[in-house]
């Protein structure tokens, strides 16, 4: 009789209170405006220690949107950009988790951003795990990678009379995320 050797996976959970989700875009050409999304939550799950291949899932809330300016988030909140009535979560799924080398990963999956899915690509750097003061064991992750807004329906233009472009279209994506093992 052979023995069955089925993994379990291990589940681990977003632990918001440590995780940060900050975007930058060009304002006028001449600046960068960064954001940040205040809620969202996520899980990870595999089944090895070096977290290869282990599968992603992330959802942030889109009217979490802080710019420190509350007349341009009220704008990115509106059908012009996110459309939060509408498509009020951006959903993350991942596709493959590559291990390059011990601190550096790479990250593919489909993001979808109002109703459009494309995937995407994320350069992640392994922080480590480490034991907290309660004894749970959390895992960091530092996430980067830019994505076209255009891409996912953000079309939305302004020109200045000089002939500026207001908002650009690359924006850079800056995560830093904890994960808290399950047990």
């Amino acid at each position: 009789m052979e023995q069955s050797t089925t993994s379990v996976a291990t589940k681990w959970v977003l632990d918001a209170m440590h995780s940060e989700v900050h975007f930058k875009v060009k304002h006028l050409v001449i600046s960068t405006v960064t954001g940040t999304f205040k809620i969202f939550e996520g899980t990870l799950e595999t089944d090895n220690d070096d977290f290869s291949s282990a599968n992603i899932s992330f959802t942030l809330d889109v009217s979490s949107i802080d710019t420190n300016q509350d007349q341009r988030d009220a704008h990115l909140k509106s059908a012009d950009f996110f459309d939060v009535d509408t498509y009020p979560k951006m959903v993350f799924k991942s596709t493959s988790f590559t291990k390059r080398d011990d601190e550096e990963y790479e990250l593919i999956g489909d993001l979808t951003i109002r109703d459009v899915t494309k995937s995407v690509k994320l350069d992640v750097e392994y922080g480590g795990i480490a034991t907290d003061f309660y004894g749970n064991v959390k895992a960091g992750f530092e996430l980067k990678g830019k994505i076209n807004r255009k891409d996912f329906g953000l079309t939305w233009d302004g020109i200045t009379e000089a002939g500026s472009i207001v908002v650009g279209e690359d924006i850079k994506l800056d995560i830093n995320v904890q994960f808290a093992k399950q047990v």
